[in-house]
């Protein structure tokens, strides 16, 4: 397992930012820097990074490629495509973003990210992105989310068919999915059926945890690590099967000392794992 977190920790220096992410046992870590970036800062946070054998796990995106507003969207799919050029030049393992959502909140839920429009503007502007990089050392991929496509591991499958490209991948965050009871309650079943029909096209996972409230009718919270009902270690099990080296990246912490217990929770989990 290469395990990183999304917060580049406070640092001084690449060297010092490297030296930090391998003190604490990290052999992955989620590329802070962006395509605006200066490209000579860029090159010494990635010879930093090789020096500590850090894994490029994940170059994000994080825009929204579906907005309503034709230039909002033109800018997103704009710097999606910048980031996948980042992600090819410095050899991460992929490029993640989310589909994109037909309402204000980027990342919101709404009626109709499930329309068969929306479904088709999707796949078009995957291939849009993939075809004007022609990657050849990294992957673009979409993660999984709870009220947008793709929301299941099926609906993945089907993204992946239609889309129809080598370089598109898959960004595993089943704890996005628990978003019913059932997969909550049984979710040791339900990562077995992501790893059964998506392992060979994983390229990075998000770790955190889910909690399901006791109030009407129904909420779901994310939390750190151990703070939800989620079975981190079946998660980790499954990820390592799939791939020895698969990164597992802690996300959506506030502060260092939070994403450093929580390094140290999962470190443990993953010892559990390793005695059986």
């Amino acid at each position: 397992m290469r395990l990183g977190t999304s917060s580049p920790l406070t640092h001084t220096c690449p060297e010092d930012w490297a030296e930090k992410q391998k003190s604490l046992g990290l052999s992955a870590i989620n590329f802070h820097l962006t395509c605006q970036d200066d490209p000579a800062l860029v090159d010494a946070y990635v010879r930093a990074a090789k020096e500590k054998d850090l894994m490029m796990a994940e170059v994000g995106v994080w825009k929204n490629t579906m907005a309503e507003d034709p230039a909002v969207r033109s800018e997103a799919i704009r710097y999606a495509i910048g980031q996948l050029e980042l992600a090819d030049r410095i050899g991460a393992r992929c490029c993640v973003n989310i589909l994109g959502a037909k309402g204000p909140r980027w990342d919101g839920a709404y009626r109709e990210n499930y329309s068969k429009e929306t479904w088709k503007q999707g796949v078009a502007m995957i291939r849009e992105i993939i075809d004007a990089v022609n990657p050849k050392n990294t992957c673009f991929t979409i993660e999984s989310m709870p009220w947008m496509a793709p929301d299941s591991p099926d609906q993945y499958v089907q993204l992946l068919e239609e889309v129809d490209r080598d370089r598109f991948a898959v960004h595993l965050d089943v704890f996005n999915w628990m978003n019913t009871p059932r997969r909550y309650f049984f979710c040791e079943e339900f990562i077995d059926e992501c790893f059964e029909k998506l392992g060979s096209r994983i390229r990075s996972c998000h770790i955190k945890d889910v909690k399901l409230e006791e109030n009407y009718t129904l909420a779901f919270t994310e939390t750190y690590p151990g703070g939800g009902g989620i079975n981190i270690g079946h998660l980790i099990r499954r990820g390592m099967e799939a791939d020895p080296e698969m990164p597992f990246i802690i996300e959506h912490l506030d502060t260092d000392e939070e994403y450093i217990r929580a390094v140290k929770y999962v470190q443990q989990i993953n010892r559990e794992c390793s005695r059986g």
